[in-house]
């Protein structure tokens, strides 16, 4: 028998693991309705602080009118990134239909390779084979090659069709980035809270490292490979290379994957032999070394400026993220990685234990 004692327990046990489960089920199902936009909630939040200073720019130049300042902000953000993407998108098309129209009118024809084809390393000798094949009888390679050309092309398709998707998403993170710099001061208190509750009285410098940080890395890495993909966009164009657009977004992602754009740019130099004389090649050469080697130049100009943690840490945290989450640890990983790093320093060195930030 259980007594009076004994039953009121068994039903408050009863009440509580219902009130529980039911807490469960509201928060997965929260949870669920809102992860979908978690991704572009998150970029947003990495887009607002890392433009933070062009949208205080906009407002020092519109008088100080919040609203109007988030709207241009937002208008210019998407702007930049929506023309190039429409621009190389209309002139992938141009060039696919300017291909189909001579394959459909048996006008097209591909120069044949030089000799010096045969010396690339590794792939020279099945190059030099596939592209002399592709110039005397096009139709019987194409049929030759058709599963291999097929599946190329589903690659391709659905690379594109995956680029065209993240370029939404950046659309929508980049109006979600304009909300967050309109109410910029009411995410600090709310940023500063948080640091406060998890670090205490350093929570203020914690809080100012983590949004230096994010700036430091879209500064020092991404910052370094647009500049790249000018560079590398200059000489494409000087040179006349097919598909320009392609090779200098494909240049972009290696930078900012921490790979040597030379692993583009070098077969291009090899085909600019092919197809120019041997003095611009050998200077768009020697161009192509320097665009990829520029990042050792512009790291330590850019790469962890105004924040108290070694270039290294940053770097670290960077390439660790982002082969553990994709882009999105590429600035989360940064983060996560310096505050660990002063964390330890702090635990290191209790004298001085607060993490600065530089003011630059």
């Amino acid at each position: 028998m259980i007594d009076d004692k004994g039953r009121i327990y068994v039903n408050s046990a009863i009440e509580a693991s219902i009130k529980i489960g039911l807490l469960l089920v509201v928060i997965v199902w929260s949870f669920n309705i809102i992860e979908p936009f978690i991704l572009p909630v998150l970029w947003g939040i990495i887009l607002a602080v890392a433009l933070y200073p062009l949208f205080t720019l906009i407002k020092r130049v519109l008088g100080g009118r919040n609203k109007l300042s988030a709207f241009v902000f937002t208008v210019i953000t998407v702007a930049v990134l929506v023309i190039p993407t429409i621009l190389l998108s209309a002139s992938m098309i141009d060039g696919v239909q300017n291909i189909s129209a001579k394959m459909e009118s048996g006008t097209l024809t591909i120069p044949s390779p030089t000799d010096s084809v045969k010396k690339w390393p590794l792939i020279g000798e099945k190059t030099h084979a596939f592209w002399s094949s592709a110039a005397t009888n096009l139709d019987g390679t194409i049929v030759k090659y058709k599963e291999q050309i097929t599946s190329v092309g589903k690659t391709l398709f659905s690379g594109v069709a995956g680029a065209g998707i993240t370029v939404l998403q950046f659309v929508l993170s980049l109006i979600i980035a304009g909300v967050f710099v309109a109410n910029a001061e009411g995410g600090k208190r709310l940023t500063d809270s948080l640091f406060r509750r998890v670090a205490g009285e350093q929570g203020d410098a914690f809080a100012n490292m983590a949004s230096s940080t994010v700036r430091s890395v879209a500064q020092g890495l991404v910052g370094i490979a647009l500049i790249q993909g000018v560079l590398s966009a200059i000489g494409l164009l000087v040179m006349d290379v097919p598909a320009a657009g392609v090779w200098v977004v494909l240049v972009i992602l290696l930078a900012i994957v921490q790979l040597p754009p030379i692993l583009i740019l070098g077969p291009i130099a090899a085909y600019v032999f092919t197809t120019h004389d041997t003095t611009p090649a050998v200077i768009f050469t020697i161009y192509a070394v320097l665009v990829s080697l520029s990042d050792g130049i512009l790291k330590p100009m850019l790469l962890g400026r105004g924040v108290d943690v070694p270039m290294l840490v940053i770097l670290l945290g960077a390439i660790g993220g982002m082969m553990l989450s994709g882009i999105l640890g590429l600035f989360v990983g940064a983060v996560v990685l310096s505050l660990g790093y002063k964390l330890f320093i702090v635990w290191l060195e209790p004298g001085n234990s607060k993490p600065t930030v530089d003011s630059k």
